[in-house]
């Protein structure tokens, strides 16, 4: 840690709630039953994707449930890009099922949808495009989060990113009573999974872990698990995306991409998901792709205000020193190379961005919660060069 972030934490003192149990292993989704009564209750509704039941992992959990007497419904909708609408459609079937224990099965989307579908339940006039009214709502349904990828980390805390499809933008749905109670983070469930896919959430790991050291908020409980989580997914990403079926690469990322979430929860974003999320709300483009097209990009830019960060974010890949002493160039190089071997860089214009829509874009990151959070604030005009330069 820096002198001055140790100094400010030994003055200010800081405050950090426990994010959530957590039940790590291959072969941990046995448990489900057994962690889904230790909530109060032996009902569970399962919030789920298309995609996750055409592979066969809805039944695969269903048969435990069944196996165990665990009565349940199925929301099985969610969007790649969870909408308002898909919110409020999963809502209106939990509340006909009941009460129940949300079971949140998918990858970042479908935690994203089910943390929103929780807190609608237990708020039975709401809407989803309440979204900035619902952080005083009443409580929502306790929540089981059982990722299929590794990457999002969002089962380590209590809001979803979703899309209102009416004003073109991201809003953070969610409330602390809907952070996950339990994370069942069981690898084998993400054996198999595309390559594309691994590259795709892996990147977004790797990038939680670097903004988390950067951040504004980061304070020594955040790099602490922001430091291993670069470690973690910088060593055991690349592995995963060579071979899908090693078991021992797909746990490692899994759990390095988990520790990385709960660095975010802690110190908060950056830059990089501003531009992101700002750039899927205008293309559509999937989050980890939109991520990689301007990650070295944005650490160039705040490479000058971000020194020891880069330096953290070196050692932990593990790298030399460098010959000149600039660890912020390494750093910069080695998430190159990283990028470069996952083949996950596109240029923006291959991703339906059209130079029109180049300010829209530029005016929707800077005006994102997670940008404030960056360590070099950037103008409208700075995140519009970033844009031209990775266009």
């Amino acid at each position: 840690m820096g002198e001055s972030l140790t100094n400010q934490m030994a003055t200010n003192g800081l405050t950090i709630d426990p994010t959530c149990r957590i039940e790590f292993g291959p072969g941990r989704l046995t448990h489900l039953p057994e962690l889904i009564s230790s909530l109060g209750t032996d009902r569970a509704f399962v919030v789920t994707d298309r995609g996750l039941r055409a592979v066969g992992i809805v039944d695969q959990v269903l048969k435990v449930l069944d196996a165990a007497g665990v009565e349940h419904g199925v929301y099985d909708e969610v969007g790649a890009n969870p909408s308002t609408g898909n919110v409020d459609e999963g809502a209106a079937r939990a509340r006909a099922f009941g009460p129940a224990v949300v079971v949140a099965l998918g990858g970042g989307s479908v935690l994203d949808a089910a943390k929103g579908i929780s807190l609608l339940v237990g708020n039975a006039d709401a809407a989803a495009a309440d979204a900035d009214a619902l952080w005083e709502a009443l409580d929502g349904l306790p929540l089981i989060a059982i990722p299929t990828t590794s990457g999002t980390g969002a089962e380590t805390n209590g809001f979803g990113v979703i899309e209102d499809t009416a004003a073109c933008r991201k809003v953070y749905l969610g409330h602390p009573s809907v952070k996950p109670r339990i994370a069942l983070l069981d690898p084998e469930l993400t054996l198999g999974l595309p390559a594309r896919i691994t590259a795709a959430t892996g990147i977004d790991a790797l990038v939680h872990g670097i903004e988390s050291l950067a951040s504004r908020g980061a304070n020594p409980v955040s790099v602490a698990y922001a430091t291993q989580a670069v470690a973690m997914v910088g060593r055991w990403l690349p592995v995963a995306h060579r071979d899908g079926s090693d078991l021992e690469a797909r746990a490692q990322l899994m759990l390095g991409a988990h520790l990385a979430g709960q660095a975010l929860t802690i110190s908060g974003l950056g830059l990089v998901h501003g531009i992101g999320h700002a750039l899927t709300a205008h293309t559509g483009t999937p989050h980890g792709i939109a991520l990689a097209a301007v990650l070295e990009e944005v650490l160039e830019f705040s490479a000058p205000n971000a020194q020891e960060a880069y330096e953290q974010t070196a050692r932990a890949l593990r790298l030399d020193r460098p010959a000149d002493g600039d660890w912020a160039r390494a750093a910069i190089d080695a998430v190159r190379e990283i990028s470069g071997e996952l083949g996950i860089k596109q240029p923006l214009r291959e991703l339906g961005v059209r130079p029109d829509l180049l300010p829209q874009i530029a005016s929707g990151a800077l005006a994102d919660a997670v940008t404030r959070n960056t360590p070099r604030q950037p103008t409208e005009q700075d995140i519009h060069n970033i844009l031209e330069s990775a266009f």
